[in-house]
């Protein structure tokens, strides 16, 4: 690890730390709260079918990764035993840097570092589970989508029958969806200049 220690720049430069699982949000809160390191950890608001029916979760962008700004060969060892910090990402002896504008370029989709909300791109095909109403828990193929009523229809297997039906878009969501099939969405919601080749 010292070989690494003599690496870093004298400069404050960006890194990528990898956290423990589902512990991003603590890793963030404790290099800022107890050493004062910039951290960047976009996060992403989406929706979830559950049996309880639609609810909105925050999730990383990258899970178990957060981005840190520092002087490596000052605070690697405060970033190193941070709780929920693993490690930083290293090849071998060497830990990259990041550049600046990839950083720029991540932050400006996600403003004053809230949760970027993400919706369903619905199209006819999508697979999907209705998660209110009636037919709750029922799986279903979206036939077509009707956006001006803010509406779908779907064709789902009931009582043994396959029944086309009309329902409301906020009573479905897209089934096992990974925060990988999101990044289309965000790059398209996204102005072109923010896109940046990571």
């Amino acid at each position: 690890m010292d070989q690494i220690l003599k690496l870093g720049t004298s400069n404050q430069s960006w890194y990528c730390a990898r956290t423990q699982p589902k512990h991003e949000h603590i890793a963030a809160g404790n290099l800022r709260g107890r050493f004062g390191i910039e951290v960047f950890n976009p996060r992403l608001r989406v929706e979830r079918a559950t049996r309880r029916g639609l609810v909105r979760t925050v999730e990383p962008l990258f899970p178990c990764y957060v981005f840190v700004r520092c002087h490596l060969a000052q605070q690697f060892d405060d970033i190193r035993y941070t709780n929920g910090i693993s490690s930083l990402v290293h090849f071998g002896t060497r830990i990259p840097t990041i550049e600046d504008e990839v950083i720029e370029g991540l932050r400006q989709c996600f403003e004053a570092e809230e949760p970027m909300d993400v919706e369903d791109r619905l199209t006819a095909g999508s697979h999907v589970s209705v998660v209110e109403g009636p037919f709750l828990g029922t799986q279903a193929v979206i036939v077509r989508v009707l956006p001006a009523k803010q509406r779908v229809q779907i064709l789902l297997d009931f009582l043994g029958q396959t029944t086309l039906t009309e329902v409301d878009r906020k009573s479905i969501s897209l089934v096992d969806r990974s925060i990988a099939e999101l990044l289309p969405t965000i790059a398209i919601t996204r102005p072109l200049s923010s896109a940046v080749a990571v």
